[in-house]
């Protein structure tokens, strides 16, 4: 099973910006997409945004014009850039990864932001 390693999360106070980093165990393009999730308390998982093998991005309207996905294929990471971020983006913030063979989970990484 492919493992997946998300860093970045922490304590943001609204309108500040954090970024977080995913690093899976295989290569980049071994994934047809690779996508951010976020879980509130007592809310189910959603997707925040996603990029597929070729690059492109999708976002969730909540956070268009405010987060940013990339990754960086000599570092063979993904990123969520979160800028002017909200109390409502407070979550647990899972990195994922899917191909024919797999749909990979992070272990998450806590994201909470202070009014």
């Amino acid at each position: 099973q492919v493992q997946l390693v998300e860093s970045g999360g922490g304590l943001v106070q609204a309108g500040g910006s954090l970024r977080l980093s995913c690093v899976p165990s295989a290569r980049i393009f071994s994934f047809t997409a690779m996508g951010w999730y976020r879980q509130a308390p007592g809310k189910q998982r959603e997707l925040v945004a996603s990029i597929s093998r070729t690059g492109s991005p999708t976002y969730a309207d909540s956070v268009k014009g405010r987060f940013t996905i990339s990754r960086d294929t000599a570092k063979n990471a993904m990123y969520l850039q979160m800028n002017s971020v909200k109390a409502e983006d407070t979550g647990v913030y899972y990195c994922n990864g899917v191909n024919v063979l797999y749909n990979s989970w992070g272990q998450g990484t806590q994201v909470t932001v202070s009014s």
